[in-house]
Order: structure tokens, then C-alpha cells, then sequence
């Protein structure tokens, strides 16, 4: 098994904007003040210099234009609706709002074929939606795809039930907690896991002080240690910028890079920075339109394809 891979799928908006379904739970969304159509044009921009960045360093990017029709606001985070596995799977996830299921869209699991990529068999959690019950793919699930273990804090959008039914079918060891952000005063639930944690092969990038149960964060740490990963410690400032979503990918030569956002390594500490550039190299790419917006941020927008080629 592989914990990192250099394909990845990525979505061009088309129309891009803040989308005010999302934005009850998400509190990272802010209104800009400009129109949509000027959104999108900046998010299109920022959209392109990340993908050309990936390309430089020999990432493998299969980008899928986004259907005007479907009007998907948040069409650019496919990690959400779908992910790909090493033994040909793909499973498919139920959405939380209800404008973001239209982005499940079989051409681009063609476009992934046409790729050389095999899909044996698609795990179909969607139905869950006529429930009111969500997962929202990598976005609520942290796989560490090596050690067989999944990660996942629980919120509106990450069903604990439905998270234990994935771990079932996909073989992985659940370990469940509670993050939260302080909005307004209030502890309110961290929307989505990777936007507080990332896992790298050798590291791990976390905000402890989002996990308000000490046992919930020891449990967390003990996995994190017993599977000899180094772990970054970030703040809940440093969250808000962006710095818990971050991926780690392989470029040509199988070399190892950290993909964040501008703001996200902005914000990083000159020793955590150095910490992470003893593990692999650092690529970063402006996303202030997306991330402001979208509240969503280089992570989101990009969904690790590990199928098995032809």
C-alpha cells in the first residue's frame, strides 16, 4: 500500500462562488465583495498557477472541466465526493448540500479510465443522503492508507456510523474524535477533518486544541506515535489560515512534496517549516479567492487517484 501518489484529479470551476449551503456549517466561508462572475475569473486564475505548479514539479493532474448547467459553486473539491483505491475501488459519498451532489458525475470516472486507470468496482454510500446521513470522502475521512487506519472527526457532515461502515468495507481501523473551532465565543464542530489534520508517510500535521476531550486527543497521539509518524503540532489561528489542509504527493523522480496553499506557509513557524523540510520539499500556490470563498483550500482540490493502471 501506498500513502502517497502522483496522479491527481482536479476540477476547473466554472462557477465558482460562495456557495450558502455550505456556508451554515462552514466557517471558514466569507462573503468577498465582488460579483460571481469576477469570483470564478480569480478562482480560475489561482485554479491554473496551482495546476501548472503540480505539472512543474511532475505531478500527473487530470483536470476535468466543470459543466456550466449543473451552476456546482464547489465543483473545484472533488476529494469530497469521491475517492480512488489501490485495489480498483472507488467509492462515492453523500453530500451534505444539496447543490454539491450534482458534481458526482460518471465522465469523469471515464475520464480517469481513459487515463489507463482500472476501475473495478464502485462502493456507493449516496443513498445514505435520503437519510440526512453525510461522509464527505477525504475531506471527513484521513486514511492512512499503510497502516490501515481512518481518522475522522465528527460533524454534520461526517456521520460516525457511516464512517465505521466504510472502515468495514475498506478494511481500516476507525479512530473517531470531536473537533471543534471557537466562532462567535462558542465551540462549534470543525466541519471537515482535513481542514485541522493532514497525514504525510513519516509526519503528521494536527491542531491539538481543537480536540477538546483529552482522551479523544491522547487516543489521536497514540496512533500518531505507534505508527512512527513525527507530529507537527499547528494552532487554531494557524487552522483558520489554512495550514491543517495540506496533501503530500510524489513528483518525478518519486520525490516527495507537501502541497499547501500561500497562506497556509505564511502562517507556519520558521521551525515548523524546518520540520517538515526534513521529510520532503514544500510547494505552495496563492489560493486567497478559493479559500475565502470556498472555505476550502489546496487540499480540497485535489483527489489522490491510486487505482491500478492498465
Amino acid at each position: 500500500m501506498n500513502q502517497t501518489t502522483n496522479t491527481i484529479l482536479m476540477i476547473r470551476p466554472v462557477h465558482f462562488r460562495m456557495n450558502e449551503q455550505t456556508a451554515v456549517n462552514n466557517y471558514f466561508q466569507e462573503d468577498l465583495d465582488l460579483k460571481n462572475a469576477e469570483i470564478n475569473t480569480k478562482a480560475q486564475e489561482e485554479f491554473d498557477v496551482f495546476v501548472e505548479k503540480l505539472k512543474a514539479v511532475g505531478v500527473q493532474v487530470i483536470v476535468v472541466n466543470d459543466i456550466k448547467a449543473l451552476d456546482a459553486p464547489d465543483s473545484i473539491f472533488p476529494n469530497n465526493w469521491v475517492s480512488f483505491h489501490e485495489n480498483g475501488d472507488v467509492a462515492l459519498y453523500p453530500m451534505f448540500a444539496e447543490n454539491r451532489r450534482v458534481e458526482r458525475r460518471e465522465d469523469v470516472l471515464l475520464r480517469i479510465e481513459e487515463a489507463g486507470f482500472i476501475i473495478e468496482n464502485i462502493v456507493d454510500y449516496t443513498s445514505a443522503e435520503d437519510e440526512g446521513i453525510f461522509l464527505e470522502g477525504t475531506g471527513s475521512l484521513l486514511l492512512d492508507r499503510v497502516n490501515s487506519k481512518a481518522y475522522c472527526a465528527l460533524s454534520a457532515r461526517a456521520d460516525e456510523d457511516l464512517f465505521i461502515e466504510f472502515c468495514e468495507d475498506f478494511e481500516y481501523t476507525p479512530i473517531v474524535f470531536n473537533a471543534y473551532q471557537t466562532v462567535d465565543g462558542k465551540r462549534k464542530a470543525i466541519y471537515h477533518t482535513n481542514v485541522m489534520m493532514a497525514l504525510a508517510e513519516t509526519f503528521a500535521i494536527i491542531c491539538l486544541d481543537c480536540i477538546d476531550d483529552k482522551k479523544e486527543r491522547k487516543n489521536v497521539l497514540k496512533h500518531l506515535k505507534e505508527d512512527k509518524k513525527e507530529v507537527i503540532a499547528i494552532t487554531e489561528e494557524q487552522v483558520a489560515n489554512f495550514a491543517g489542509n495540506m496533501l503530500q504527493v510524489k513528483g518525478a523522480d518519486d520525490k516527495r512534496y507537501l502541497i499547501m496553499s500561500q497562506a497556509a506557509y505564511d502562517c507556519l513557524t520558521a521551525s515548523q517549516i524546518k520540520t517538515i523540510e526534513r521529510h520532503c520539499q514544500i510547494l505552495s500556490s496563492s489560493l486567497e479567492t478559493i479559500e475565502t470563498c470556498g472555505g476550502g483550500s489546496a487540499r480540497c482540490m485535489m483527489a489522490e487517484v491510486f487505482l491500478p493502471k492498465n
